[in-house]
């Protein structure tokens, strides 16, 4: 019986890129031995708060060659905003440690691990874990197919990259759900913009829940009843304020990840 080999992807640059989105641009190459060649296995998250979020979930993701079967329970997240269903924004995050951060994460003792001062945790978006359409990391900030609401249940077939499978194969990728309840946060975090899009509040687009996706020998999808084709999109008729803001959020994360990481070196 011969065994399958998986090819082990390598960052070659961290460039800012139109797509990119939370944290830094990943370039990536993969040998000959393509991501189709993978065998089955399936991946447990388990979905913990961060930044004083009160939500937990539970994500399970069945890999077979570059086919991800996605079944998701998302429970106690900020429930609204202006008058509209919360959109949580999800992704998988590859590229980095495979971690989530803790409260020394955050640099700027604002309270808040921002997205970026997570970066170096969990990486960037390796894929969008979106309700309909792009999955792609140009996709992260869609609020219109994201899933809203305080509770949701996902349930989505994606096709992912070479780079996402080699991160899910290495027990590097990192399930990230965003969105926080602004009224949690301290009175500093309050007043500040998002580190990725200025025009938004930093609640926005700062991580809520985190998990590392890890091998499971698990089958059944997690609690809760799933949505066949994704989380629910109910309230988002008027899609609140970021929005229309979303092109921004390319520019914006990869600019502002690069500054920092070169003041840091300097």
């Amino acid at each position: 019986m011969t065994r399958t080999k998986r090819s082990t992807t390598r960052i070659l640059a961290m460039a800012a890129a139109p797509a990119a989105l939370l944290a830094f641009p990943l370039a990536f190459t993969a040998s000959t031995a393509s991501a189709q060649s993978s065998g089955s296995a399936t991946y447990m998250a388990t979905l913990n708060p961060l930044n004083h979020a009160t939500g937990s979930g539970t994500l399970m993701l069945q890999l077979n060659g570059d086919q991800a079967v996605i079944t998701e329970h998302v429970q106690g997240l900020a429930t609204t905003f202006m008058g509209a269903a919360y959109p949580h924004v999800q992704h998988i995050h590859i590229g980095a440690a495979g971690t989530c951060p803790g409260a020394s994460a955050d640099t700027n003792g604002d309270g808040v691990v921002s997205t970026t001062e997570g970066a170096s945790f969990y990486g960037g978006i390796g894929t969008t874990l979106s309700v309909s359409g792009d999955t792609s990391p140009a996709a992260g900030t869609d609020v219109k197919i994201a899933p809203s609401g305080g509770s949701f249940d996902y349930s989505r077939t994606i096709t992912l990259d070479a780079a996402t499978v080699s991160s899910i194969d290495a027990g590097k990728a990192v399930i990230v759900v965003h969105g926080l309840d602004p009224a949690t946060l301290s009175a500093q975090a309050q007043g500040e913009p998002s580190d990725l899009v200025p025009s938004l509040p930093l609640a926005a687009t700062s991580p809520a829940l985190c998990g590392p996706l890890q091998v499971s020998q698990m089958s059944s999808v997690p609690g809760g009843g799933v949505n066949t084709g994704g989380g629910g999109t109910s309230g988002l008729q008027e899609p609140w304020m970021f929005a229309a803001s979303a092109g921004l959020a390319a520019t914006a994360g990869g600019a502002l990840y690069l500054r920092r990481r070169n003041a840091v070196q300097k």
